[in-house]
């Protein structure tokens, strides 16, 4: 069970990519009691417990870093341990050796101008300001012809200001540590120096690169400083983390811290951590408080949502009413607007009765007084003419006859308005069908070709015609070209020039048609002698399964006699044997006869294999040469 208690202490991983939360802690957090010791889990100390110096934060002094850029490595945001002091603690960068960090395989050129006169008093200045600063008593003489001495202990006080704890061993000599602590410190130009030039670091040849260093050192400090105190995340500082958080460096810093505390008292020998526990327990409940408290409101509010709802739900839905309501009330805003609409339209219809009929009263009353003044012009004339009663009935009759001979003029007018409208519609009709018939003449003319540019002897002739039913003037109906000199003597000529291509190309077919019949022809005597081709072959095939079957036939009795023979031969033997040498002569004169029946045999079937090898050939040749003649006619056609 401690086994297992032990085994969960050990660090576990940043999901993150922290580097601080994830390296094991040394041995120097707490110091054990002698009576209950117990190893680190880490593997054994790199050195012996110290004491922390005052100022500084005893829980990142255990960090080991493995970050690239030595300014994120701080384990202190403002403790500051003097060269001379007797109480240091072990470098960040490595164990008490001062190991070197691995360098980079090639070396980076330094770019800077370190030779330059202004840059060397620009990097003094700035070496010189910030000694001044931090503390460090020294005269600008002192930069300009250094010596061996100020020279160490300027790098030392540079390098203690980045890393507090590096492990200088005053045993050891100055040319041994100085580059070790330069690539510790992930110096980009540690390659282009060398450890002899300290022993006269005033010379030409040496100095440019040591002050460039010197000043590289200098603006690490300061970026190191300005870190410190710029109070950002990253540097997961516990007492600067506020209440409420989200941010993963919070957490981190929290963890740590935890980690820390309870590392310190396992290496004491304890194995449960109920008081961090409890701690960092009681530091998230108290991140969570407003969030709890949040969340209780909520669930307030749910409950008596629900409630409100279960209460909904239970009674009838108030929704149906105020459906049938609304269905009302939308019927009778229907109807009303029908009345609005209907009695709107009635008053707009008697306004305007009500003005026609007070501009037609208007219009009477001026005729009337219009009348009124004729009549008393004409009386006040006919008082003054001083006319008799016979020149007034004259004067009359004459008003009447020319009253009528107005209304017959009238009456005239108004037929001849209605021929001229009967007229109108009938010119509109017929424009209508010219434009028709121009769209087809014009359509015809697209599909036949005829659009400008015309092929010579007529490029220069245009055939299409627009009409201009506007024109006052009948000439100036259709615009384009001259029909009678220009359109219809091109389209004639055309047609002419039309008819002999098709006369020319119906010639044409009429030939190809005669030599499409003359090569029909000689394709069916070609087929008809393909027939009778086929017919000799057939034959052919006949006569070669007869002389086949007869060979077979033949073979046959060959056989049968060449058994027959042997069993005579067999039967000779067996009567030779036993009537001696009387029965020689026969057995010769049968072996002679066997001979003969076979060599008949072989014959035979040498005859018939060569005549079905005869045929087979003729066949062959027959049939590609019925194939070339089949080639050739086809090609010729398709040439055709």
């Amino acid at each position: 069970m401690a086994d297992r208690r032990r085994s969960t202490m050990q660090p576990a991983p940043d999901p993150h990519g922290n580097v601080r939360s994830q390296i094991p802690m040394p041995s120097t957090l707490k110091k054990p009691t002698p009576s209950n010791m117990r190893m680190s889990l880490s593997g054994p100390a790199l050195r012996g417990p110290y004491q922390a110096p005052p100022g500084t934060n005893p829980r990142q002094s255990t960090m080991r870093s493995q970050n690239v850029n030595p300014l994120l490595q701080s384990t202190s945001k403002h403790g500051r341990t003097p060269l001379n002091s007797s109480t240091r603690r072990g470098s960040i960068w490595g164990g008490a050796g001062g190991a070197a960090a691995p360098s980079s395989s090639q070396a980076v050129k330094d770019t800077r101008p370190l030779r330059d006169r202004p840059y060397q008093i620009k990097m003094r200045q700035d070496i010189h300001s910030w000694l001044q600063s931090t503390g460090y008593e020294i005269s600008m003489q002192t930069l300009i012809n250094i010596t061996g001495k100020d020279f160490r202990s300027i790098f030392h006080h540079l390098v203690g200001l980045i890393d507090p704890w590096h492990p200088f061993d005053s045993k050891m000599r100055f040319e041994d540590e100085f580059l070790p602590a330069l690539k510790a410190l992930r110096y980009p130009f540690a390659a282009q120096i060398d450890a002899k030039w300290l022993a006269a670091p005033a010379s030409m040849h040496s100095w440019p690169f040591l002050l460039g260093m010197l000043h590289w050192l200098v603006e690490m400090g300061k970026a190191r400083l300005q870190y410190l105190d710029s109070g950002h995340l990253t540097l997961q500082e516990s007492p600067e983390v506020p209440e409420e958080f989200d941010d993963p460096n919070h957490h981190q810093a929290l963890a740590f811290e935890y980690y820390t505390d309870a590392y310190g008292f396992f290496l004491e020998g304890a194995d449960v951590f109920e008081e961090q526990d409890q701690i960092l327990e009681n530091r998230y409940a108290k991140k969570n408080e407003r969030v709890m408290a949040d969340l209780e409101e909520q669930r307030a509010k749910l409950h008596q949502a629900k409630a409100e709802y279960e209460k909904l739900t239970s009674s009838d839905a108030p929704v149906d009413k105020l459906k049938k309501q609304n269905g009302f009330l939308k019927g009778d805003k229907e109807k009303f607007h029908d009345v609005v609409q209907r009695f709107e339209a009635r008053k707009k219809h008697l306004i305007d009765t009500i003005a026609a009929e007070k501009a037609e009263l208007i219009i009477r009353t001026q005729n009337l007084e219009q009348l009124q003044a004729d009549q008393d012009r004409l009386n006040e004339v006919v008082r003054t003419q001083n006319l008799t009663p016979e020149e007034v009935i004259r004067m009359n009759t004459d008003h009447e006859s020319l009253s009528r001979n107005l209304e017959d003029l009238k009456h005239k007018i108004a037929e001849t308005h209605k021929s001229v409208m009967s007229l109108e519609v009938t010119v509109t009709n017929r424009a209508a069908a010219a434009e028709e018939a121009l769209d087809s003449y014009n359509n015809l003319l697209s599909s036949l070709g005829l659009f400008p540019p015309l092929p010579p002897p007529w490029d220069g002739v245009d055939l299409t015609l627009e009409l201009n039913t506007a024109a006052s003037n009948p000439q100036d109906l259709l615009t384009g070209a001259d029909i009678r000199k220009i359109i219809k003597p091109t389209l004639s000529s055309i047609a002419e020039s039309k008819r002999t291509e098709r006369a020319v190309v119906e010639s044409e077919r009429i030939k190809i048609d005669n030599e499409l019949d003359q090569l029909t022809l000689d394709c069916e005597n070609v087929d008809e002698e393909i027939g009778q081709t086929e017919k000799k072959v057939g034959g052919l095939n006949e006569q070669a399964d007869d002389l086949r079957d007869a060979a077979q036939r033949d073979g046959m009795v060959s056989s049968q006699e060449a058994a027959r023979l042997e069993r005579d031969l067999a039967h000779a033997r067996t009567n030779a044997l036993a009537n001696g040498m009387g029965v020689k002569s026969r057995l010769q004169a049968l072996q002679f006869d066997y001979r003969e029946q076979v060599e008949k045999v072989t014959r035979l079937r040498d005859d018939t294999v060569r005549a079905i090898i005869k045929n087979s050939h003729d066949i062959a040749v027959f049939k590609e040469e019925v194939s070339q003649q089949l080639k050739h006619v086809r090609e010729f056609a398709e040439e055709n």
